[in-house]
């Protein structure tokens, strides 16, 4: 077996899993003013920027070949409240992030997260009543909040929340509102994961959040499931499917796309991303050698593309080789 790999020019000949800047997402965090940039403490490295400088960051993936960007909000606290209207005001933070970006960069995809956790005052991704998430109360709010970011020029709406029935009806209300071109890429298999602290950090809903999020998102321990949820959101109409977290769920990953053959996704989500740079930076590990092991175990795993921090570090050793 080692004739095969005593040489690199041998190893790449038959190298069994490719990974290029095509495969890689990144998520960005937007944020109220002009030229602010707020570093984010538990993701070293990540940054909440204003639009003006979002854009001009945007331009520096577009040059590294990245296809995509996943815009999330750090909201005002002053603009929370139980029903999150915010989500759906056409002038709020993401819709003017997205019109933005995509006046500057029209070639570049840009995807929203679907979900109503940094504009609820709860913390929740959904509308809380005496406790209780509502379902159905919530869906009405994100297929208003998918159209108005529809409107805006976002490309792909991404609902993260986990509500049933929630892709038919986004669906609905995006080819009602004549956006039938947006596609959907659900969050099918979102587990209940103690990985997501960092992101909750980032967006400022972690603080606000009242209890946890079990009855809604998927037991860590369900594969099942994820099989039941993918086929429902397909049904629906689900042009993408994702799976999060990423790294703890390769299994995952693996079998929905050996059982649907559909484009499937993976976020290498904040907790992954934090304790890969802690212990590089205690000097426990190199961090480009094991993020770039780590990305490449997601298309390994069946993983079409990757939700990534990383993505414009990956990029950039791809390029260089």
């Amino acid at each position: 077996m080692r004739r095969n790999r005593k040489t690199e020019w041998a190893r790449r000949m038959v190298r069994e899993t490719r990974m290029t800047a095509d495969d890689l997402i990144w998520p960005v965090f937007v944020l109220e003013g002009d030229k602010e940039r707020q570093a984010v403490a538990s993701m070293p490295g990540v940054e909440r920027l204003s639009i003006d400088l979002l854009v001009d960051e945007v331009g520096v993936a577009v040059d590294l070949g990245i296809p995509a960007v996943a815009v999330f909000p750090y909201t005002d606290p002053a603009l929370k409240t139980p029903e999150a209207a915010e989500a759906y005001n056409p002038e709020n933070l993401v819709c003017r992030a997205v019109r933005a970006v995509k006046a500057a960069h029209p070639n570049m995809g840009v995807i929203c997260d679907v979900a109503l956790d940094p504009y609820n005052s709860n913390g929740h991704d959904g509308i809380v009543q005496d406790g209780v998430i509502l379902n159905d109360e919530t869906n009405e709010a994100l297929c208003r909040q998918a159209v108005v970011q529809a409107e805006a020029g976002c490309d792909i709406n991404a609902p993260s929340d986990m509500m049933d029935g929630r892709i038919g009806e986004i669906r609905q209300a995006l080819d009602n509102a004549g956006q039938q071109d947006v596609q959907i890429m659900s969050y099918a298999a979102k587990y209940a994961s103690a990985f997501y602290g960092p992101f909750r950090d980032a967006v400022g809903s972690g603080g606000a959040l009242k209890g946890d999020k079990k009855t809604y998102q998927m037991d860590p321990a369900n594969t099942d499931e994820a099989l039941r949820e993918v086929a429902l959101d397909i049904a629906e109409g689900a042009d993408l499917l994702m799976v999060k977290p990423g790294l703890p769920y390769l299994d995952i990953i693996r079998r929905i796309k050996d059982s649907f053959a559909t484009p499937t996704f993976a976020y290498n989500v904040s907790g992954e991303y934090a304790m890969l740079k802690a212990a590089a930076a205690n000097g426990w590990l190199d961090y480009d050698s094991v993020m770039m092991e780590s990305l490449l175990a997601f298309k390994r795993a069946g993983a079409d593309g990757i939700f990534t921090y990383a993505a414009r570090e990956a990029a950039k050793l791809l390029k260089t080789g």
